[in-house]
């Protein structure tokens, strides 16, 4: 029997170590990347040697470590080494690191080099004392990701300096889960037709106001994004939002729960997968005033509203051969509210996440969440960033098994 290959063979990673007390364990990253077969480079901060000498990693990786821009400036290895990379991960990324390179600085080897590299980038940050939480540390990985750098959560535990929270660095299982996604990119959606509903939808109230939630648009699009590099050809109805969509789908764009409705049974049977992540408003106002209501009318007073359309179910309702993929924002016992959504709307999955937890709210970058499927299988995602768990959620559809796809019928 042939062995079986190995995860990385022949590929070339670029290892940055930056000053942590976990530096430690990026020895572990190191030995297992070497054994899986990938080619490493390693490239150490100043701060990073303090903590680990440079010897461990030559050993273990049987190539010079560079950690001094000056005494490498010859070699010009802050440029050949990225151009050479098939990807970069920089495990422990300190605050310090994420501030550097989200600020465009580059004041030493690691810094440059980042700026420099043109292959994918994996960030694993380490930290301690909730520097994890600050809103600068959160807005400069806000920013990273906006870019395309794949910014891991740390894990929360224990930490050195003996407090418990979230700052340790995450599992070397996760990141080279990022760097297998990020070198080995899936086309398993190919020929699938996906229809993906996004952002919030708006219901007048009078010819200024409207009422609406605080969906973003960026889950959804997350989907729309995860789709098309997985293969499919993609639709997104979307409701207003700032965020720009993203490039090479079809846009459809709506403003109330009955165009989105309209929008999105009209290609229904040009579809193969829906996936339901707009937040939908439940209710509108019945007779919506034509002009602004001014604070003295008694109108303010009592606005009639009635129910919406439920979009999701008639989807599910009027679909052939379509998987149907529905989404509960809950702030309480979400696993119990979306299993009852799945089984009352007879969906094929369902994408429970609490709203009210931190890194999950509505316009945040991240996302965790519980899916579970028809067959009653349960899977629960920790916060990762929203494209992450929009790839979790095409595997979960994928295990169901994607449909035959039909001839193409008129979008």
């Amino acid at each position: 029997m042939s062995a079986s290959p190995l995860r990385f063979s022949g590929r070339r990673i670029l290892l940055g170590v930056s000053g942590s007390i976990a530096v430690y364990k990026a020895v572990g990253l190191l030995r297992t990347l070497v054994q899986e077969g990938a080619d490493v480079s390693v490239v150490m901060t100043e701060a990073a040697t303090r903590f680990v000498t440079p010897l461990t990693f030559e050993v273990l990786s049987r190539r010079p470590v560079a950690s001094n821009l000056f005494a490498t400036h010859e070699e010009m290895l802050h440029l050949t080494l990225p151009e050479q990379a098939d990807a970069l991960v920089v495990a422990p990324a300190t605050a310090n690191q994420l501030a550097k390179y989200a600020g465009g600085l580059a004041d030493d080897l690691l810094s440059t080099m980042l700026l420099t590299a043109g292959c994918p980038v994996i960030l694993a940050p380490a930290m301690d004392g909730g520097m994890w939480e600050h809103p600068a540390v959160r807005l400069n990985v806000e920013t990273l990701r906006r870019r395309g750098v794949v910014v891991l959560e740390p894990d929360e535990g224990a930490l050195a300096s003996g407090r418990v929270g979230k700052g340790r660095l995450t599992a070397d299982s996760q990141i080279l889960d990022a760097l297998d996604a990020a070198l080995l990119p899936r086309r398993d959606w190919r020929g699938q037709r996906v229809l993906v509903s996004a952002g919030p939808t708006q219901e007048a109230i009078d010819a200024v106001r409207y009422i609406s939630n605080r969906s973003s648009g960026k889950m959804g699009y997350a989907v729309v994004e995860a789709a098309r590099d997985r293969g499919a050809d993609v639709v997104v109805v979307s409701g207003p939002t700032s965020v720009p969509p993203p490039a090479g789908v079809e846009v459809v764009w709506v403003q109330t729960a009955e165009e989105m409705s309209k929008a999105l049974l009209s290609r229904l049977p040009w579809s193969t997968v829906v996936i339901m992540a707009a937040a939908v408003a439940d209710f509108r106002v019945k007779h919506p005033a034509t002009a602004k209501i001014k604070k003295g009318d008694g109108a303010w007073q009592r606005l009639e509203l009635e129910p919406t359309e439920d979009i999701l179910s008639t989807l599910a309702q009027q679909r052939t051969t379509q998987r149907i993929v529905g989404f509960a924002a809950e702030t309480e016992s979400v696993r119990e509210h979306a299993a009852e959504k799945l089984r009352r709307k007879h969906l094929d999955l369902i994408v429970g996440n609490n709203v009210a937890e931190p890194g999950s709210g509505f316009g945040s970058e991240t996302s965790g969440a519980v899916l579970i499927d028809r067959e009653g299988r349960v899977t629960e995602v920790p916060v990762v960033s929203k494209r992450s768990l929009a790839d979790r959620i095409l595997d979960a559809v994928a295990l169901l098994g994607l449909p035959s796809v039909p001839p193409a019928a008129p979008r």
